[in-house]
């Protein structure tokens, strides 16, 4: 996790399941409410995302919005935008494609 001014940025890497789901559940409801307003969840270093990890963007998401914040969701790869995009959360989500390992702020 990375905060500059008012923007919090946390990097997730390897595979978001329902093993791992609870980890980023906690670390983002910890994160949009620390202040700040504006959240970047950057997946370019997810390999594998589950309905789990999804369940946890769409809940990120709704908390967002309750609060008045700005959640970027920031993905590069196939295992990431597919289940995305199937769901319907690519756009819910506002979801901005990135070159892998891009780094975009």
């Amino acid at each position: 996790m990375t905060a500059v001014d008012d923007r919090v940025r946390l990097t997730v890497v390897g595979e978001v399941d329902s093993s791992s789901a609870p980890a980023l559940r906690a670390a983002l409801g910890d994160v949009l409410v620390a202040g700040v307003t504006q959240v970047i969840v950057d997946l370019d270093g997810v390999t594998f995302l589950d309905s789990a990890g999804l369940c946890v963007l769409a809940g990120a998401h709704r908390q967002a919005t309750e609060l008045g914040l700005r959640l970027r969701i920031l993905a590069s790869g196939r295992p990431v935008i597919r289940p995305l995009q199937l769901t319907g959360l690519w756009e819910l989500l506002d979801v901005e494609q990135v070159e892998p390992s891009s780094g975009a702020a």
